[in-house]
């Protein structure tokens, strides 16, 4: 097949490595031609094609295809994806994220493209806009969905999310979890020595990891709350804060205010090849997002071994399963959070069974070779024109 995929930006995200890993298994173990059409990697993330990662991927940059509303560079952007997309005459366009599925989506389906496909990573539109945001993103994605044949979702909860909101019907859409290399989570423990060195932890130390950019809505500052009755309750737990972002200064500060400097540590921008050195040095980790579809630090800590405690929000509840292999609580209950992570701080026996459930069920289910046979095979049935609605619903 020749399969073109759209994304805004190849920053160090979990939709964009979700996208690299695609295109790659695409050459690599199915022989497909793919070319990646992206914009500049802006912002303080990172750039996940650097070093090579990329490999022998083929990448056109559009300087144009930008995250931010603009009218006149989005009208460019359009231009510029119709130009590549009529060059390299696809039998597949595949787009992911808001801005590069909205204007992916409205190009390829003008062009008729045979098959177009659009991966739901996280809604753009949530509960935490104003309303009038809220209605528009609404109204852009309904319109966007009828440009599209099928929509694969990361979890059960984005196609929920998408249906309820009105965007399509549950028919065009698939579940298809998001694939990663696990054979490095497998074998997290192996660096857990080395990575507590680094970073000063001691053996009798708990450490609590949180995997995110340091953003808006990651829910950080809830944590850094939670932790003053943790480490109360607990005074050898230690927090590790994995990522970078523009609330750094902001966090610090709190996390001074209240005394808790000795308990938190900030690792910094940390490339996606050493976060499984990070969860080896980590023995829970907590997800305090207040939105995203299925965030990859969850699965990744369980294949790794390790209990997580997140927020119930989307598909968390996919991988959380409480009292298995961790704790789900309520958005924004900083006392249930923090009740959740004294309990897998006092509890050996736990964190070690609830880990080991976790690698049991989710290892192979995560795996990325598995996530492209699976968008393959929906690529072949579209082609086919088969109506795989309800069949590949749950991308089996």
């Amino acid at each position: 097949m020749r399969i073109a995929h759209i994304i805004t930006r190849m920053i160090i995200g979990g939709a964009q490595e979700n996208t690299l890993l695609n295109c790659l298994d695409l050459i690599r173990l199915h022989g497909d031609d793919v070319l990646l059409i992206t914009g500049p990697a802006i912002g303080p993330e990172g750039d996940l094609l650097r070093g090579g990662r990329a490999g022998e991927l083929p990448i056109r940059l559009l300087p144009s295809l930008r995250r931010e509303i603009h009218p006149l560079r989005d009208w460019r952007a359009s231009g510029a994806i119709r130009d590549v997309i009529k060059d390299f005459q696809p039998d597949v366009v595949h787009t992911h994220s808001a801005k590069a599925g909205m204007i992916g989506r409205h190009v390829a389906w003008g062009l008729d493209v045979p098959a177009v496909v659009h991966t739901v990573h996280g809604a753009p539109f949530h509960p935490y806009q104003s309303a009038a945001a809220r209605d528009f993103f609404r109204r852009c994605e309904r319109w966007a969905a009828k440009r599209c044949h099928r929509m694969i979702s990361v979890a059960d909860a984005m196609t929920e999310l998408m249906v309820r909101a009105g965007v399509a019907s549950p028919e065009k859409f698939t579940t298809i979890y998001s694939g990663m290399d696990v054979d490095p989570f497998l074998a997290a423990d192996e660096h857990r020595a080395i990575a507590r060195a680094r970073f000063g932890f001691t053996d009798d130390q708990i450490v609590i990891g949180k995997i995110a950019r340091l953003f808006h809505l990651k829910g950080h500052d809830d944590l850094i709350v939670a932790a003053q009755r943790v480490v109360k309750e607990c005074p050898q737990v230690r927090f590790l804060l994995v990522g970078e972002g523009i609330l750094r200064e902001s966090l610090t500060k709190q996390i001074a205010e209240l005394g808790l400097q000795d308990h938190f540590v900030f690792s910094g921008l940390v490339p996606p090849s050493e976060v499984p050195a990070m969860i080896g040095a980590i023995d829970a980790l907590v997800h305090t997002s207040y939105r995203e579809g299925l965030a990859r630090a969850l699965p990744q800590a369980l294949i790794a071994g390790r209990p997580v405690v997140s927020y119930d929000v989307d598909g968390a509840r996919e991988v959380t399963i409480s009292g298995e292999t961790g704790f789900l609580v309520d958005p924004g209950d900083t006392e249930g959070l923090a009740a959740a992570l004294i309990q897998l701080a006092g509890d050996a026996t736990s964190r070690m069974r609830m880990g080991r459930e976790g690698q049991r069920r989710f290892t192979d289910r995560f795996r990325h070779q598995t996530m492209t046979r699976l968008i393959r095979r929906l690529y072949e049935q579209i082609l086919a024109g088969e109506d795989v609605g309800g069949q590949a619903r749950r991308g089996e």
